[in-house]
């Protein structure tokens, strides 16, 4: 099951679509769907959460806590709203690619997906532009 919450003046305006597109790619990675939350926050939500539990003192776009078991992926996964809309504008295009891309990113990582490497790295964008163009949304 697939949840969204929001911890910040934000929602999904499509999150039926947006649900079906993270389960038919967890479907296509061979895993099995468990519980993964999704939380919409903003910087400071995240920042906390980034020096709390990581011990990094820096802003980022995404944190994903990976509670998955076998091949069943279960996890929360934390998105600063302002920081994919600061991260869209860098990288000149729109704030929904740049939102799903981090959508998508979270659920890659639980499918065994890394991206310390540039050879990862390249696999991850990779796999998230496949995944991005079977989107449909």
């Amino acid at each position: 099951m697939i949840n969204f919450n929001y911890e910040t003046n934000f929602s999904l305006e499509n999150e039926d679509a947006i649900k079906a597109w993270i389960s038919k790619t967890i479907r296509a990675e061979n895993r099995v769907e468990g519980e993964i939350n999704y939380v919409f926050c903003d910087d400071d939500y995240l920042h906390k959460l980034n020096v709390e539990f990581l011990d990094h003192d820096t802003l980022t776009d995404i944190i994903s806590f990976d509670y998955s078991v076998g091949n069943t992926i279960n996890g929360d996964v934390f998105i600063s709203v302002e920081r994919v809309r600061d991260n869209a504008k860098d990288f000149k295009t729109s704030f929904q690619d740049e939102l799903n891309r981090v959508i998508i990113h979270g659920i890659l990582h639980y499918c065994g997906y890394k991206d310390k490497s540039a050879e990862e790295e390249k696999l991850m964008r990779g796999k998230e532009d496949d995944y991005l163009a079977k989107m449909g949304v």
